[in-house]
């Protein structure tokens, strides 16, 4: 019999944790997490539980291969923001499917960090060059929440007193059904425009329309009530407007004059634009917008049924220190040379929190370097050759739908055409069905197609999931009722004075790696400069750095989950349908809540939409009042922006010394707020790496009150199992799937923030206009029904299902674990985290402790005696670690001055044994220091981490041998991991903002 899964991802076998329970004084993993569980919140039992028995890695794999033929792949032009790309097989193989990729962390330490630093200033410029804005950030969620930052932007840049802010009629439904949602919350008006020109490309105000008109129906016009006519000479005033380039019909048309009109009354104009048609029509810059947002989806990023995708956001000059979300840029190390960072990190919403401007904390850092590395392999010659493909193949078509008698909506286009059909539209979209076509029904007389790479480059409809290789020219002839013959034309449906004259990517990494050699050795070039979990162990505390198995992320690229559009039709998606549904019930069992979303694609959008569902849910009620959000002083940044950004208002509670809530000051905050309170936001187990004993306390005084309780649940890797949130108060909970159930954290993203909710709740989570399925679950397991509960709110996500294509990962980590496993992992993690504690804490001491001085799956490491003591800071200690050969800890949150420490389940003890040796070795380099062996100023801490560079090159003046600096135990010599680069210079990339590649010269 093979081993089970769980002896594969549990680090720890019996005998080593009988070791380890020796060093505790425990008999069991059992007695030892019991004693640090509070008894009151202990799990009830299942009595019948919808989780299955755990499966082997192999009948995993079948089981999932049984639900992906469940799903229908066509070739889909459906368009709408998603489109069928090839991506090239060398950076699948090299990144997307590379653990030195997939593992590896957020870079908050740089200089373990080069590579994927290197690859996402890449993307910036890839973006910056293309738009034709001065900087872009390293990716966002998707193009709906991009439209929704930008819009954000705006409002705190513009010098408009008005609360309007204008919105593209032609944009996607599911960016403007987005934008609802978010706008609401904060009091922002929504005007809904229809920027129709007389002659694409005139540059003229838009002509009077009567009204205005929602493509899909999936808005309702006007968006708020507001009817928006651009008939005056100027537009109506606003703080910004959107538009979308080229618009969601297709149409190209030149901005320019409603930009200039916007900006005459102090506003902001936001551009979505194609990346692709970028390479041929003029840039959101040229034509003077603020601010350009998008996708890059379609370089070489599947579909995936919605995602996961890197969404972009560029700026200009000036809107630098504005943006949101993380920014890489340009300093230097401590021998000058040039090095790369994340900018501008007192952004981060842990420092600035309820005063924060976006909940923001992440990005879309794999799925950014694999676009990043199409335009790297493709480089300008090639994209733009991919662009006027889809542009010629368009225009070929819709001179044959001209010559057949339809009706071609815009003359000016790029790769979508809308197309007049009388009372015919619905049959010709079956028609292409089929035929294995996907196309898009506008209305009873209307229907959408768009081309793209895959339609330009194959000419073949599906073939990889069984369906018929029928010529596609031939098969959109015949679903138009067409006869056969087809015009090549060399030219474009792209009006003239509209055409690209810009030079962009004109930096040598676009320009030099066009053999699939050359990219492989680029891509082993930067992978090797980085510190991911293929190398050892990452003990970030709060962010459960465990092992993402490869049976999980098999499925990932089967074409039955990547090649799907987010809206095909149902009876296409019944395997997505299927898996979600598992997933969703698997989820609110492990939880003790009714009912889960999986649309959330990151923590902070989790959190976002549960405090939604508290806000539509008080608003329901007609208790409009209710706006106050209580949050612990040692919550998580993001809980206060969540909060403002849901309309509340955050007021903070004080913990005691043992980081627990402060209760007196609980109950004096709920008396001073009673009748305003909406919610109390509470980490279980706390960011303190404690089980908070009175848990049931605080949530009773919430409830008593008329508030809602909001448990984050980004610690649920040290409860699951052993207790569940919905069954000590909680009301609705965000969980985190790339921590707890090993979605691989990708350099930074992707992620899954599923919130989990009551019944009561449910009809407040996000719903989507373009969902597949309006009941949650759409396939309920115990009945073999669909599920009862409507998810009723308005989306925060861009696509139904947020980033359906990674959750076959979660789907098999908690097929293989069953419930035993996963609760076995949760005791191996809570087990790991004392034992590090305990071994250390005589060199360092450890900060809280809950009941029986245990902490929970994470413990918090005090540095600052050791900087009184010694003058050694808690950065030189994260950085010494390096010469160590690890990742340091998360350092000074959620206390300055601290490292706070989580091994996870996956470590097994010799890796803790060599972590803990590390931190001990350290702890006497630093009293060697206070000892007067080293000097403050040149020690090998001070100093640290050493290139191999720094201890070659030149003579030697330190205190300290080059032994001592870079092999500080033996172990190193045979296996030793080095840093690109010197400790880096934090504050002179800040005074001197570089977010773009610099010159080849420049690392001369």
């Amino acid at each position: 019999m093979s081993t089970p899964f769980t002896d594969r991802h549990i680090g720890t076998d019996s005998v080593a944790q009988l070791q380890m329970l020796s060093v505790l004084g425990y008999d069991t993993v059992e007695d030892l997490v019991h004693a640090a569980v509070p008894e009151s919140i202990r799990a009830l039992p299942v009595a019948e539980s919808s989780i299955p028995k755990a499966a082997t890695e192999r009948e995993a794999l079948a089981e999932l291969r049984a639900i992906a033929r469940h799903n229908k792949v066509r070739r889909s032009m459906i368009g709408l923001g998603y489109y069928g790309t090839l991506t090239p097989s060398v950076i699948q193989r090299n990144v997307l499917e590379n653990p030195s990729w997939y593992t590896a962390y957020t870079p908050y330490q740089p200089e373990i960090s080069q590579g994927r630093l290197e690859a996402l200033i890449n993307f910036q410029t890839m973006v910056s060059d293309l738009t034709g804005m001065a900087t872009a950030n390293a990716s966002m969620l998707d193009e709906a929440t991009a439209v929704v930052e930008g819009m954000l932007l705006a409002r705190r840049a513009s010098k408009s007193p008005s609360n309007v802010f204008l919105v593209d009629a032609d944009a996607f439904p599911q960016t403007k059904a987005v934008l609802t949602t978010r706008a609401e919350a904060v009091g922002i008006d929504l005007v809904e425009v229809d920027f129709t020109t007389p002659e694409p490309g005139s540059g003229t105000l838009p002509e009077p329309v009567e009204g205005t008109t929602s493509e899909d129906g999936a808005v309702p016009v006007p968006i708020d009530g507001s009817t928006g006519s651009a008939a005056e000479a100027s537009l109506p005033e606003a703080f910004g407007v959107f538009v979308q380039y080229p618009g969601a019909s297709g149409r190209v048309w030149n901005p320019t004059a409603v930009i200039d009109a916007v900006h005459d009354a102090g506003g902001l104009a936001i551009v979505a634009a194609d990346l692709l048609a970028l390479t041929m029509v003029a840039s959101p810059g040229d034509l003077g917008a603020d601010v350009a947002v998008g996708t890059s989806q379609r370089f070489g990023v599947p579909m995936g049924f919605g995602g996961p995708h890197a969404g972009y956001m560029a700026v200009r000059a000036g809107l630098e220190r504005q943006l949101p979300g993380r920014l890489v840029g340009v300093s230097k190390d401590a021998d000058g040379h040039p090095a790369y960072r994340l900018s501008l990190q007192a952004r981060e919403q842990h420092i600035r929190r309820e005063k924060a401007t976006s909940n923001i904390c992440t990005a879309q850092v794999l799925l950014a370097i694999l676009a990043s590395m199409y335009a790297v392999y493709h480089g300008p010659g090639g994209l733009t050759r991919i662009a006027w493909n889809v542009a010629r193949k368009t225009r070929a078509f819709a001179d044959r739908l001209k010559r057949a008698g339809f009706e071609i909506v815009h003359d000016s286009y790029f790769d979508t055409l809308t197309v007049r059909t009388p009372g015919r539209a619905a049959e010709i979209v079956a028609a292409a069905l089929e035929r294995d076509l996907l196309l898009h029904l506008v209305d009873d007389d209307t229907v959408s197609l768009s081309f793209d790479e895959a339609t330009a480059e194959t000419g073949v409809i599906g073939g990889r999931s069984g369906t018929s290789h029928l010529e596609l020219d031939d098969a959109l002839a015949a679903s138009f009722g067409m006869g056969g013959g087809w015009a090549e034309y060399s030219s474009t449906g792209v009006p003239e004075d509209l055409r690209r004259t810009t030079d962009f990517l004109t930096h040598p990494v676009f320009n030099t790696h066009r053999t699939e050699t050359a990219m492989m050795r680029y891509l082993k070039y930067l992978a090797d400069k980085d510190y991911a979990l293929d190398r050892g162990m990452i003990p970030l505390g709060s962010c459960t750095m465990k092992l993402n198995s490869a049976t999980e992320m098999a499925a990932v690229t089967w074409p039955e989950f990547a090649e799907i559009h987010p809206f095909a039709p149902t009876e296409d998606v019944t395997g997505y349908m299927v898996l979600i549904s598992h997933l969703e019930t698997w989820l609110a069992e492990l939880t003790g809540y009714d009912t889960v979303s999986l649309q959330p694609n990151a923590g902070s959008q989790g959190e976002l939409a549960g405090l939604l569902a508290i806000r539509g849910y008080h608003l329901a009620n007609g208790d409009d009042q209710r706006n106050i959000c209580l949050i612990p002083q040692s919550a998580h940044g993001t809980n206060a922006a969540s909060a403002v950004l849901a309309g509340m208002r955050v007021v903070v509670v004080r913990t005691d010394e043992y980081g627990n809530v402060d209760l007196d000051d609980l109950h004096a905050r709920i008396d001073e707020h009673a009748g305003e309170l909406a919610a109390l936001m509470v980490t279980y187990p706390s960011t303190h790496g404690v089980y908070e004993h009175e848990i049931r306390a605080v949530t009773d005084a919430v409830h008593e009150a008329g508030g809602q309780v909001y448990v984050d649940g980004a610690n649920l890797n040290a409860l699951l199992g052993y207790a569940r949130f919905g069954e000590f108060g909680g009301d609705v909970s965000h969980l985190n799937l790339h921590k707890t159930f090993c979605i691989p954290h990708g350099g930074g993203g992707p992620g899954v923030g599923p919130v989990a909710a009551k019944a009561h709740l449910a009809p407040f989570l996000p719903g989507h206009p373009q969902s597949q399925s309006p009941v949650h679950p759409a396939f309920d397991l115990l009945t073999g029904n669909a599920g009862s509960l409507v998810h009723g709110g308005g989306p925060v996500s861009a696509a139904p299902y947020g980033s359906p294509s990674i959750l076959p990962i979660s789907w098999a980590y908690v097929r293989m674990m069953g419930a035993d496993g996963l609760m076995r992992a949760t005791g191996a993690a809570v087990l790991a985290a004392n034992y590090v504690a305990a071994r250390l804490r005589d060199s360092f001491p450890v900060l809280y402790a809950g009941d029986n001085g245990l902490v929970a799956h994470e413990c918090i490491l005090d540095v600052r005696p050791l900087t009184q003591a010694t003058g050694v800071t808690v950065e030189d200690v994260a950085k010494r670690l390096i010469d160590y050969g690890f990742h340091a800890p998360t350092m000074s949150f959620p206390v300055a001055g601290t490292l706070m420490v989580e091994p996870t389940e996956s470590e097994d003890l010799p890796e803790l044994e060599r972590f803990i040796e590390a931190m001990i070795a350290i702890k006497a380099e630093a009293d060697a220091v206070a000892d007067g062996r080293w000097s403050a100023a040149d020690n090998p801490l001070r100093h640290a981490p050493h290139t191999a560079e720094a201890v070659i090159a030149g003579e030697w003046d330190h205190g300290y041998t080059r032994e001592e600096a870079v092999y500080p135990v033996r172990s190193l010599v045979r296996a030793k991991y080095w840093p690109p680069v010197r400790r880096i210079d934090q504050a002179f990339g800040d005074r001197n903002l570089v977010c773009a590649c610099p010159p080849v010269e420049a690392f001369a």
